[in-house]
This record gives structure tokens, C-alpha cells and sequence, in this order.
């Protein structure tokens, strides 16, 4: 059973990069990380290996980034949950979170949950 991740709503963490920005998936040479995205080391999800974050607000690749949890991407069909991560100061809509990371996401079928 994958864990519940919307506890990290609204929490500050830092995220390990392991794909940044432009950079190819290491499996699948077709798709290129259109955000920077990594894992939050000591952490645990569905799948075994820690929780994956996409982080929006940084436009350029870079190899760490500590910001705000502001929202869980819930994949209905994987054993896992994305969280998204951005600036404290930089807010964005749901519609722009599901167009920032639609690359990826877009091959499964996903909630997006949100602290208001």
C-alpha cells in the first residue's frame, strides 16, 4: 500500500535533483525533464526508493532546491505520488501545475490534491 502524502502539504523540504531540467530519462531517451526533478532523501514511497518532486519556479538545472510543498500528485494507476515543489514566494494554479509536469504525468491517470 503506497503512503498517504498529503502530510507534506505545506511543509518546507529539500529536494535532491537526479534529473534537472532538459536533462533525458536515463530509460526512456524520448522523454526530456521539462522541470527539475529529483527525491527528498530518507524518505520512503510506494514503490521502495524515496519520494519523488518535481519542482516548479527554477528555471534553470540545478543539483538541489529547498522550497514548499504545494501540492501531491496523486497517480491513480502507480504504486506511487508525486510531490511538487516551489519557491515560498511563487504560487501556481492547478492548471499550471498539470501543464508543468503533463511530460511525464501524462501517461497516467492522476489527482492533484492542494492545501488551501
Amino acid at each position: 500500500m503506497k503512503p498517504d502524502l498529503t502530510h507534506w502539504l505545506g511543509r518546507p523540504i529539500t529536494v535532491q535533483i537526479d534529473r534537472p531540467k532538459n536533462s533525458i530519462h536515463p530509460e526512456r531517451s524520448s522523454l526530456s525533464y521539462a522541470l527539475n526533478y529529483g527525491f527528498v532523501p530518507n524518505t520512503l514511497a510506494g514503490d521502495g526508493e524515496p519520494i519523488d518532486a518535481y519542482v516548479l519556479g527554477v528555471d534553470e538545472p540545478v543539483e538541489t532546491f529547498s522550497g514548499i510543498v504545494i501540492a501531491v500528485i496523486v497517480r491513480k494507476n502507480d504504486s506511487e505520488d508525486k510531490l511538487v515543489v516551489a519557491p515560498p514566494e511563487m504560487e501556481f494554479s492547478d492548471a499550471e501545475i498539470e501543464a508543468a509536469v503533463a511530460f511525464q504525468e501524462k501517461y497516467f491517470e492522476t489527482a492533484l490534491c492542494r492545501k488551501y
